[in-house]
C-alpha cells in the first residue's frame, strides 16, 4: 500500500498546484535539504526567483543555449549537475546551475568530488550526429524552451546543424569532431558552422559531408578553389597568388598542371623561367594574360589555346619555338588577342595570326623574309617589331606591309638592309632602321610616309652624297632624326623643315655649313654633334642661323675645337652648352657672354673641362651673364689632376 501511495501523492503535488500538500511543501525561498543518511553536511541553494514569472511558482530550467544569458556569462564555463543513470533512463533532464551555486547532496548517496564536466559545445557536438531517438531529452527541452522565447535566438552564439549519421551509428562528422576541441572558443567568438555546399559529395566512411577549400595568401589577395560533388573545380580569385612548396602538401592545388613557382593573379598567369617544356592545358574563359617567357617550350599544337577564348596578352618570348614546333594555326582561335610576344625564338616564317592583334613582336628570330601574305588581315596592328632577323632587300616583298593600314610603330633594326624597305604604310609614325648596312636614302623611299615623326638610321653606312636632296625635306611631321654612328663628314643639307631634334654624334663631321638650318621653322631644339672631327674653322658665324630662339641644347664635346666657336652669342635660347674634351686654350671676352648688354643669359650648364685652358687668364667678365657661377665647369683641365668643377 505504501509503495502505491507515494507515486499518487507525487503526481498530485506536481499537477495540482492548488492542492493541500502543495501549500505545505517548503518554498524555494527557504530551501531545506533532506537529511543525509550518513550524517554528511548538506549544501543549501540560495533563494531563486522564478525565471519566467510562472504563476504556480514552479522552477523551470533555463537553457544555456537559448536562455536569458548575460553577455558577461559567456566568459564562464558553467558547471552542470550530472544526472544519474536512472535519471537519464527515465528522461529526467539535467538542470544547469548558475555560476557560484553549489549542488545539493542527493539523498541516500555519498557526496563525492567530481571533475569539471565537458563544455557545452562538446555535448552538443556529440548530440549533433545522433538520431532523434538517440538524442538525450535535454536537447528536446532546450528546443521547446527556445521556441517559447523568440528573443532568445539572438543571444545564441553558435547554431548546430544535424549532420548525416555515419555507418554503424557512429558520430564521426568532420564538423562535429572539429568543434570538440575548440567548441567553447568558437562560441565565444560567435562563429557559425559551415554548411555543406549544394551538391557536395558525401564521402564514404567517417568523413561525412566533405568540402575542400584551398586558401593561399599572396601579395594582395587570396585564392580559393572549391571541389563540388561533380568533381569540377571552381577557381575563385587568383589575385596575387603564389603557390609555394609548403602549399603542395597541405591543400588542393589550384592549377595542377602549373609549376609551383608560377604567379597567379585575378586574370593572369605568369610562369617565367620555370623550365616549362610545353604550354599547360588551361581552360579558363576569364584568363586574359598568359606570360610564359624564358622557358623551354618547343611545340605548340593547334588545340593548345582552345580553352582561353578571351586571352588578350600572350608572351612566349625566349623559348625554343621554330616553324616545325609551332602549328600554323595555333593562334587562330584567339579572336580577342591584342598583344603577342614571340621574341627570342627560332621562327623562320611569320605564323598565322588573329585579326584582332594590335602588337606583334618577332625580334631575335630567324625570319628569312616577309611575304605579301605574312601580315594578311592585320588591319588593326599598331606595333610591329622584327628586329634582329635575317631580313634584307631581296626577301621583303613590296606588298608585305600593305595590309597594315593602321601601323604606327615599325622596328627593323639589326637586319641586313641596304635601303629603306619600300611600301611602308602611310599611317607610320615611328620607323627604326638602326644597325643595318644602309648606304643611301633614295628620293622616293619615304614619299608615302607623310605621318612619320621619328626616323632612326643610326649605326649604318650613310654618307652625305648618298642622301637624296629631297629624301625627307617634304615630310611635314618629322621631328626627330637620328643619323648617329654613320660616315657623314658634314651636317646634311635639305633637312626636314619641322625638325626639332637632330642627332649626329659619332660621325666624321668636320664642318657645319652656313645656312644649313636657315630653312627650319620653328627651328631645332636639340643638336648633338659630340664625338666628331669639328675644328674651329669648320664652324662659321652663320652656321647656326635659324636657331637663334629655338636651340636649347648644343653638344660639341669630344671634337677638335681649338677655340670657342663663333655664333654662340646669337643663340638666345641656349640653356646647355658642352665644349668639354676639346683643345680650347682661351675663353675670349664676348665669346660666351656679351658684355655690351646687361641681359642675363639662359645658360644653366656650361662645360669647358678637359681642355687646355689656363684659368688665370680668363677675363673676369667672361661669364658675367651667367646667373649661377657654379654651373660653369672648368676643372679639370688636361695636364691637371682630377678635381671638382668650380665656378670661375
Amino acid at each position: 500500500m505504501k509503495s502505491m501511495l507515494l507515486p499518487v501523492l507525487a503526481f498530485w503535488v506536481g499537477c495540482c498546484p492548488g492542492g493541500a500538500l502543495a501549500k505545505q511543501r517548503p518554498s524555494l525561498r527557504e530551501p531545506t535539504a533532506p537529511p543525509s543518511p550518513l550524517g554528511l553536511p548538506t549544501l543549501q541553494l540560495p533563494p531563486l526567483p522564478s525565471p519566467l514569472g510562472t504563476p504556480n511558482g514552479q522552477v523551470q530550467r533555463i537553457s544555456r543555449n537559448g536562455g536569458r544569458d548575460r553577455p558577461e556569462d559567456k566568459q564562464l564555463d558553467w558547471p552542470q549537475a550530472r544526472p544519474t543513470s536512472k535519471e537519464v533512463a527515465h528522461g529526467a533532464p539535467a538542470q544547469p546551475l548558475a555560476p557560484g551555486w553549489k549542488a545539493p547532496a542527493r539523498p541516500g548517496l555519498v557526496q563525492r568530488k567530481e571533475s569539471p564536466p565537458a563544455s557545452w559545445e562538446q555535448e552538443q557536438s556529440h548530440n549533433k550526429g545522433l538520431s532523434p531517438e538517440q538524442a538525450p531529452p535535454q536537447a528536446a527541452v532546450t528546443v521547446g524552451f527556445e521556441a517559447a522565447r523568440p528573443w532568445a535566438a539572438k543571444f545564441r552564439p553558435l547554431q548546430t546543424i544535424r549532420a548525416p549519421q555515419a555507418k554503424g551509428g557512429a558520430v564521426a562528422s568532420e564538423e562535429g569532431q572539429g568543434r570538440k576541441a575548440g567548441g567553447w572558443e568558437a562560441r565565444r567568438r560567435g562563429l557559425q558552422p559551415r554548411k555543406p555546399l549544394k551538391g557536395a559529395s558525401r564521402q564514404p566512411g567517417p568523413g561525412g559531408w566533405s568540402q575542400k577549400k584551398a586558401h593561399s595568401r599572396g601579395h594582395s589577395g587570396s585564392s580559393t578553389l572549391e571541389t563540388t560533388g561533380r568533381g569540377r573545380k571552381r577557381p575563385g580569385s587568383r589575385r596575387g597568388y603564389r603557390r609555394g612548396p609548403a602549399d603542395l602538401g597541405t591543400m588542393e592545388q589550384p592549377m595542377p598542371s602549373l609549376p609551383a613557382s608560377c604567379l597567379l593573379a585575378q586574370a593572369a598567369i605568369a610562369c617565367s623561367n620555370v623550365k616549362m617544356k610545353h604550354v599547360p592545358a588551361l581552360a579558363d574563359p576569364g584568363l586574359t594574360t598568359l606570360y610564359l617567357a624564358e622557358n623551354e617550350i618547343a611545340k605548340i599544337p593547334a588545340h593548345t589555346f582552345l580553352g582561353l577564348p578571351n586571352l588578350e596578352w600572350l608572351d612566349l618570348s625566349k623559348n625554343k619555338l621554330d616553324a616545325r614546333g609551332l602549328h600554323p594555326h595555333a593562334f587562330k582561335n584567339l579572336t580577342r588577342l591584342k598583344r603577342l610576344n614571340l621574341d627570342g625564338n627560332s621562327l623562320s616564317t611569320v605564323p598565322a595570326l588573329p585579326t584582332s592583334l594590335q602588337e606583334l613582336k618577332l625580334n631575335d628570330n630567324l625570319l628569312q623574309g616577309l611575304q605579301h601574305s605574312s601580315f594578311r588581315g592585320l588591319s588593326q596592328l599598331l606595333t610591329l617589331e622584327v628586329e634582329g632577323n635575317q631580313l634584307h632587300d631581296g626577301n621583303i616583298s613590296p606588298m608585305a606591309f600593305q595590309p597594315l593600314h593602321n601601323l604606327l610603330y615599325l622596328r627593323l633594326d639589326r637586319n641586313r638592309l641596304r635601303t629603306i624597305p619600300p611600301g611602308l604604310p602611310a599611317s607610320l609614325q615611328e620607323l627604326h632602321l638602326g644597325a643595318n648596312v644602309i648606304e643611301e636614302v633614295t628620293e622616293g623611299a619615304l614619299n608615302r610616309s607623310r605621318s612619320l615623326s621619328v626616323l632612326v638610321l643610326s649605326n649604318n653606312r650613310l654618307q652625305e652624297d648618298r642622301l637624296a636632296p629631297r629624301a625627307w625635306i617634304d615630310l611635314p611631321k618629322l621631328e626627330t632624326l637620328d643619323l648617329s654612328h654613320n660616315q657623314l663628314v658634314h651636317v646634311p643639307s635639305f633637312l626636314p623643315r619641322g625638325l626639332r631634334r637632330l642627332t649626329l654624334h659619332h660621325n666624321r663631321i668636320e664642318r657645319i655649313p652656313g645656312y644649313v638650318f636657315a630653312h627650319m621653322k620653328p627651328g631645332l631644339e636639340f643638336l648633338h654633334l659630340s664625338h666628331n672631327s669639328l675644328r674651329a674653322d669648320g664652324i662659321h658665324g652663320v652656321s647656326f642661323l635659324g636657331l637663334r630662339a629655338s636651340l636649347a641644347e648644343l653638344l660639341l664635346d669630344h671634337n677638335q675645337l681649338q677655340a670657342v666657336p663663333h655664333g654662340l652669342l646669337g643663340l638666345k635660347g641656349l640653356q646647355v652648352l658642352r665644349l668639354s674634351h676639346n683643345k680650347i686654350r682661351h675663353v675670349p671676352l664676348n665669346s660666351i657672354c656679351d658684355t655690351r648688354v646687361t641681359q642675363d643669359s639662359n645658360l644653366i650648364s656650361t662645360h669647358l673641362e678637359n681642355n687646355l685652358i689656363d684659368r688665370r687668364r680668363i677675363p673676369p667678365t667672361a661669364f658675367s651673364c651667367i646667373r649661377a657661377y657654379h654651373s660653369v665647369v672648368l676643372q679639370p683641365q688636361q695636364g691637371e689632376g682630377e678635381g671638382e668643377g668650380e665656378g670661375s
